[in-house]
């Protein structure tokens, strides 16, 4: 260990042969070995050897620099400035140094020194524009707005003349109260360039913030004179309509505004919400709105917000689904991607009972969002309703594809059930209890889970503890609800707890207004064991008499109900 070759050496400068103190020597081989320590991770012992080496010679800077560091991640912030400042004072032309301790005396408000450090950085190193950027800001927030100017002046020698510079001159003149000088800044980059309008809308911007409204408002209008769709220029004449509060002619630019062919999205929906807001503020009426959007929507888009801010604005105001649908199919032919818009149209789709409409809506969004696992949800649901089991499973295997540490639980769970649901009445009783178990992994408490898959175990006679614990939880969830009353008075007859299951079916009945054949064949069977033959026979005629309508009551297990009502006896099928 490099450590252990130093034991016992004191700090005085001993010279070794070559010329070099055997000092230097030890701060080297310390330093190299926290260098490592720290690369590999052990930031503790890198950290204790940084502190030994300047134990051994407080004149190197390198092991403050490192222990600032640390220092500021320990959030010990004094010790962290102290550290850097002893970097500085040692190698004041250290670039690196310098930039450290300004930015950590800004990090900490203290705006003169981090100047101070930032000037001197800049001395040393003039291709760092962006510490000009940053003395910028520094100054403007000490309200220095000579030094400011003074340093945007040193950015337009290295970048030359630009909007950008020339109006953050501009308006620190204006903070400064030296509206002439706003003005003359502006107006030289306007005379720089006479034939970009955008300048001169911008030396006319000027000039209307510094009270020069008269001349400002004649350079508007020249500009749309010579270029009647101008943005900058039509935008300045709505802010100062708006400001004299001049309605008419407000909404009369703002409609030539949205139907320009040079309006951006970005201008269409901020003046959209303008509109919309006033509306709303006059009694929400949405007949201009809406006649707004439906011209904007008639023209080429060149993206769908425009589209999906007039559904938005539909939603709200609670307008039909089949009037924003076309809206949402605009929408959709522009970003064939945007999953929200066809979402939307699914939801629609489905509240309608369209199921044909929700597998084509879902078919073409697994083209274009692939790992959007609602689509294949509703897509398998559709199928599964329509009694397409092989589609449906299909579906749902293929969104289960698409799960991730991120996704919506209770969805994946609803996906691994109705796959279990579907290889139930596929017969493939051992894949679809594996899917129950992957539901309740990922939602133990899926409630129609619990009862399905508990009715199916009672069904098959097997594990029927567990089913019972399952069945329990679903009664105890919803205590008056019939399909999990009986399940759990079935489980309980499979486990001939008899008089138990009778209470259980007595609740089933009770809150059951039109009970199925299959829940009064089973009351009884459960009253047949309960010692009650009387009232079995009822219960087992009630349901032949509602055999016809029900699939779970056909074939041989019709002939055996027969029998039992005939030999008033309990037969097992």
């Amino acid at each position: 260990m490099i450590i252990g070759l130093w034991v016992g050496l004191t700090c005085d400068a001993q010279v070794n042969p070559t010329g070099h103190t055997l000092t230097s020597q030890r701060y080297d081989a310390l330093f190299l070995e926290a260098v490592c320590q720290r690369e590999k991770g052990n930031n503790d012992s890198a950290f204790d050897i940084f502190r030994r080496c300047v134990e051994i010679d407080s004149t190197r800077s390198e092991a403050y620099y490192y222990l600032a560091q640390y220092y500021a991640a320990l959030k010990q912030k004094d010790t962290a400035l102290a550290y850097s400042r002893k970097c500085v004072e040692l190698e004041p032309s250290n670039v690196t140094y310098l930039e450290t301790l300004g930015r950590i005396y800004i990090s900490q408000r203290q705006y003169a020194e981090g100047i101070d450090m930032m000037e001197k950085l800049y001395d040393k190193d003039h291709s760092r524009d962006d510490i000009l950027g940053i003395l910028v800001q520094l100054y403007e927030q000490q309200q220095d707005y000579d030094n400011a100017i003074r340093t945007l002046n040193r950015l337009e020698i290295a970048e030359g003349k630009s909007e950008r510079l020339s109006f953050a001159k501009s308006s620190l003149y204006t903070q400064k109260g030296d509206k002439k000088a706003a003005i003359a800044e502006m107006k030289k980059l306007a005379d720089q360039y006479p034939n970009d309008n955008n300048y001169r809308c911008l030396y006319g911007n000027t000039l209307y913030v510094n009270g020069q409204q008269k001349k400002a408002l004649a350079i508007y209008e020249a500009i749309l004179q010579e270029d009647p769709d101008n943005r900058n220029a039509k935008m300045a004449m709505l802010a100062h309509y708006n400001e004299q509060h001049d309605t008419a002619a407000a909404n009369k630019l703002i409609e030539s505004i949205l139907l320009s062919r040079t309006a951006s999205t970005e201008d269409r929906v901020t003046l959209m919400r303008q509109v919309i807001g006033e509306s709303e503020q006059q009694g929400g009426d949405s007949t201009r709105v809406l006649h707004l959007f439906h011209q904007m929507l008639a023209k080429p888009q060149s993206d769908a917000d425009l589209a999906l801010f007039c559904a938005t604005y539909m939603n709200l105001k609670k307008m039909p689904n089949d009037s924003i649908a076309p809206v949402l199919y605009q929408a959709l032919r522009i970003a064939p991607d945007n999953a929200a818009a066809r979402l939307q149209l699914v939801s629609y789709a489905w509240q309608a009972e369209d199921r044909d409409r929700v597998i084509t809506l879902c078919r073409e969004a697994r083209q274009y969002n692939p790992d959007e696992m609602a689509f294949y949800y509703y897509q398998g649901i559709a199928y599964y309703q329509e009694n397409r089991l092989d589609e449906a499973l299909d579906a749902f295997q293929n969104g289960i594809g698409v799960i991730t540490q991120q996704s919506d639980p209770a969805i994946v769970s609803d996906f691994y059930a109705v796959m279990g649901d579907i290889m139930h009445q596929k017969g493939m009783d051992r894949e679809a209890f594996a899917a129950y178990d992957s539901c309740l992994q990922w939602k133990e408490d899926n409630i129609g889970c619990l009862n399905n898959y508990a009715y199916y175990l009672s069904v098959k006679g097997i594990q029927l503890d567990k089913a019972e614990q399952m069945s329990y939880r679903t009664i105890k969830a919803e205590p008056k609800n019939a399909t999990y009353l009986d399940t759990y008075a079935w489980i309980l007859f499979m486990q001939k707890r008899y008089s138990e299951a009778r209470i259980y079916i007595d609740q089933t009945l009770q809150n059951d207004s039109d009970s199925s054949a299959v829940l009064l064949e089973h009351a009884g069977d459960i009253y047949y064991h309960a010692g009650d033959v009387e009232k079995a026979v009822a219960f087992w005629e009630g349901a032949l008499a509602r055999s016809d309508g029900d699939k779970e009551i056909v074939g041989n297990h019709k002939q055996v109900l027969i029998r039992k009502i005939k030999l008033r006896k309990y037969l097992k099928e």
